[in-house]
């Protein structure tokens, strides 16, 4: 496979392998970093490329374990997940404050999550990946990835109903 047939290939999912890894890393060097690492592990594998079945979650796989690897490695307390994506058309300034809190809420709670549970919303919520994807990425069965992402949702609901019920039930 020559270069341009390489950059054709990967062209359509390397924004979503930096997304990832700057949802696992929090740092944007760091993630662009760890994108061309997988990047160049990508073209050191280019001649067998095509004969996998998804390079895709081939790559999410390698970036997912890449940028794990890395946590482990220096500073696996410091795992964040932001959703920067958000927008809005013309919002009243209270909105605004108000999905802004609750914003940094739904974040703080993911960030209290299981790692496979913050994993699982990262890919399923907010990249929108396919369950088959999901599982692939995770090395769990489709059953697994659905109980995991169900259970992570009904935490994350249950601490913000508790937080904007102000108490009362």
């Amino acid at each position: 496979m020559n270069q341009k047939e390489f950059v054709l290939l990967i062209n359509p999912f390397k924004d979503k392998l930096f997304r990832l890894a700057k949802r696992l890393l929090v740092s944007t060097e760091e993630a662009e970093d760890a994108t061309q690492e997988i990047l160049v592990k990508l073209w050191s594998k280019n001649e067998n490329l095509e004969t996998y079945n998804s390079v895709e979650a081939m790559a999410m796989t390698m970036t997912k374990n890449y940028c794990l690897d890395q946590l482990k490695s220096k500073r696996a307390s410091n795992l964040k997940i932001v959703d920067n994506n958000f927008t809005d058309k013309e919002p009243s300034l209270y909105k605004q404050v108000e999905d802004t809190d609750s914003l940094n809420w739904v974040e703080k709670i993911i960030n209290q999550l299981p790692e496979q549970q913050r994993l699982i919303i990262q890919l399923r919520d907010i990249e929108q990946c396919e369950f088959s994807e999901i599982a692939k990425i995770t090395e769990m069965n489709e059953t697994a990835v659905r109980v995991a992402l169900s259970r992570a949702r009904k935490t994350i609901r249950e601490y913000m109903l508790k937080t904007h019920s102000y108490g009362i039930q």
